[in-house]
């Protein structure tokens, strides 16, 4: 499948209405039953083509999809709705995760960030698609990770805090970064892939606990 066919496939999502969701989250995890596993893992597909946007010109594009879609099917498989926390917000970590886990492998981490393909009338994509907007709770979940992350993140050596937000937060080339760190293409990712273990290290108790 070529991109444009999964967005196509995407715009015939549905979102689920609460009541619906809760009901699917029960027959799945108290009944195994593997319909509802599908129309969950289905109707937050939407999670994944959000994070998969930035990537859209890659050629390996297709491959960081499914390695999203990965990442959303344990999601499905390890939420525990009786701890009562978004599944949007504890999805989205785990399908980034192994979208970065992917392009660290494939040595192009460095992905710049780039608004949603445009359609007709002047709209995003991303806007015509289900609202995945986040609620209070799970802009209040985000806004205390946040704080953590950037918290670790002033922890972290020198060079190691200056590679993650070269690349992630500036959306930096990592051959601009060897250059300003006087340093080699490969250190630059040693020290990316050095500092994501720590930031996780830190920030381990802390999703723990969602």
């Amino acid at each position: 499948m070529q991109f444009e066919q999964y967005i196509a496939e995407l715009s015939r999502v549905r979102l689920l209405a609460p009541a619906q969701e809760k009901v699917l989250w029960r027959k799945f995890k108290e009944e195994g039953d593997e319909e509802a596993r599908r129309l969950l893992i289905e109707s937050y597909q939407p999670l994944v083509f959000k994070q998969a946007l930035p990537y859209r010109q890659m050629q390996t594009v297709m491959d960081i999809v499914q390695e999203g879609t990965v990442g959303l099917i344990e999601a499905v498989e390890h939420y525990e709705p009786e701890r009562e926390v978004a599944f949007s917000l504890f999805a989205v970590h785990r399908i980034r995760g192994r979208m970065l886990n992917f392009l660290q492998k494939e040595g192009d981490s460095d992905v710049a960030c780039m608004d949603a393909l445009p359609v007709g009338g002047g709209d995003s994509l991303k806007d015509n698609l289900a609202d995945m907007s986040p609620s209070v709770m799970e802009q209040a979940e985000s806004h205390e990770l946040a704080h953590r992350l950037h918290q670790a993140m002033d922890r972290l050596p020198a060079k190691e805090k200056a590679v993650l937000e070269g690349l992630y937060m500036q959306s930096e080339a990592a051959g601009d970064m060897a250059e300003g760190l006087q340093v080699s293409i490969s250190h630059v990712y040693r020290l990316q892939k050095n500092g994501i273990r720590r930031v996780r290290g830190m920030l381990s108790r802390f999703m723990h606990n969602w």
